[in-house]
């Protein structure tokens, strides 16, 4: 690490050089979100006589600034395992320059985007082992053995789910965007329910209206999943929950879905009515997703429901006969440390859920969170976050469970993950393919985002929803039309 030349986090302002004459101006982008990776609020604008440049040359990488002067080459002779060879040497020269200047060693290496398990899933296809795949990641795109490893097992698992998919199939996303209150941390498309849940009838009147006119238009497409998310779905009262899914069953088949999922996140809204209504009308999935078993936190973050509901509403839900849970946790909450995730997961290895999906804090622009100023330390809090995972891994391994999915966001607290692990044969389908686009999803409400897939041209487009309710529901036919248009119906 350099001496006496410390990395401001929230203003540093950095300038990217690319002097190769063959890059393209678009890998720009890439390189800054790489240096985001050891700087979350860097600045690329005006960055001034301070700033740290970064120039990439035909053959090495340059950091300068000050008298500082570091220099790295490009290994030309490692392709690694996908890309543009050249953009990936000066990654890999930008990621060295960086931990060399300050110290930080950023477990995911060169990647940056969302879906790292694509790599590992495309190396898979093409016949390379796992232990292969898992020391090109390491040597060539920085990852720790660690992550490697993860990713490898993960894209393993999705693999063997999603083996009978031809690319053809069909999911379907409900979005419900009311909750009781919204969470410090959330950057969802959420209104509060107190506020906004006169709305609701009107709502449910345009989704289904949506639904029932976009059905023809997917006639003949094999389906797999459907997801109802939110928001917080379980929010709607018990005769809400009955219309919408005898609407959705109405329109599709009662039996044509492998797996129905609803989110009930929010243990404060869920009761023996709406369970008895899930469970009766054949949905067998359901997510109870305290994030934090600490009841500080909880109040910290804006969730007005106790941790005594939580149990309440999980014993409520196997009295009820669910046989498949999903219990969401988040890593890096405001005031958390490795205590109070143990004292989380002692909870969880006393529940057994067969679904657990743990969430590093990744804080959002419109989050509460950010606009109050925390995280402003993301990239420092490696160390910690790597204890916290530790104990939830070591939980996931007691009670049997698997990686299955995972995925990565901007802004994360110490540049980790988020994964989902499973016992074998509960893992829910749906999150495997919104993360792998390789089919379909047609997505319905406020804020959905369909995605459809071509897959003779592995191509996929995005046909997004209104955020605002009020607009969802003035302008569902719109929405409709802009499905219509993509599928060309």
């Amino acid at each position: 690490m350099i001496e006496n030349n410390p990395l401001t986090i929230r203003n540093e302002a950095v300038q990217v050089d690319l002097s190769t004459g063959r890059m393209p101006d678009r890998y720009v982008y890439e390189f800054q979100m790489l240096i985001r990776e050891f700087l979350p609020f860097a600045s690329f604008q005006d960055p001034g006589p301070q700033a740290i440049h970064i120039l990439a040359e035909s053959d090495h990488a340059e950091l300068v600034r000050g008298d500082v002067h570091l220099r790295k080459e490009y290994d030309q002779e490692d392709p690694g395992l996908t890309g543009d060879p050249l953009k990936n040497h000066v990654k890999k020269a930008i990621y060295e320059l960086l931990t060399e200047y300050n110290g930080i060693h950023v477990p995911w290496g060169i990647l940056t985007g969302v879906r790292p398990t694509k790599i590992a899933y495309a190396a898979l296809d093409q016949g390379k082992s796992e232990n292969q795949i898992m020391d090109t990641l390491v040597r060539s795109f920085c990852l720790s053995r660690e992550k490697a490893s993860l990713m490898t097992e993960t894209a393993r698992h999705e693999r063997q789910i999603l083996s009978g998919y031809d690319g053809k199939d069909v999911s379907i996303y409900v979005g419900i965007p009311f909750c009781p209150t919204r969470c410090a941390y959330c950057s969802f498309v959420s209104y509060d329910y107190s506020r906004y849940g006169q709305l609701s009838e009107d709502y449910l009147d345009a989704l289904i209206h949506e639904i029932e006119v976009c059905q023809p238009m997917i006639a003949g497409r094999r389906l797999q999943s459907f997801y109802m998310g939110g928001g917080t779905p379980t929010v709607l009262s018990a005769g809400q929950l009955e219309r919408l899914i005898l609407s959705i069953q109405k329109a599709f088949g009662e039996n044509v879905f492998k797996e129905w999922t609803v989110e009930g996140g929010r243990p404060d809204t869920i009761t023996k009515e709406k369970l008895n209504v899930l469970q009766q009308l054949g949905i067998r999935r359901i997510s109870i997703n305290p994030q934090t078993l600490n009841q500080k936190t909880l109040d910290r973050v804006g969730r007005r429901h106790t941790v005594e509901q939580i149990y309440e509403a999980y014993d409520l839900a196997r009295e009820v006969g669910f046989d498949t849970i999903n219990m969401d946790f988040i890593l890096g909450l405001p005031g958390e440390g490795v205590e109070e995730v143990e004292r989380s997961m002692e909870g969880v290895l006393r529940l057994k859920p067969e679904n657990l999906t743990i969430h590093t804090l990744a804080i959002k622009r419109s989050s509460a969170l950010n606009q109050e100023g925390t995280g402003s330390d993301l990239a420092q809090q490696g160390p910690l976050i790597s204890r916290m995972l530790e104990v939830t891994q070591s939980t996931a391994q007691a009670l049997g469970l698997s990686p299955y999915y995972m995925y990565r966001q901007k802004n994360m607290a110490g540049n980790f993950e988020n994964v989902g692990y499973s016992l074998p044969g509960h893992e829910c389908t749906y999150n495997i393919e919104i993360m792998e686009e390789r089919q379909s999803i047609l997505a319905f409400g406020a804020g959905a985002v369909s995605k459809i897939y071509y897959p003779d041209e592995n191509r996929l487009e995005r046909v997004p929803n209104v955020k605002n309710v009020t607009d969802y529901i003035e302008r569902v036919d719109e929405m409709i039309e802009r499905k219509r248009r993509e599928l060309g119906v």
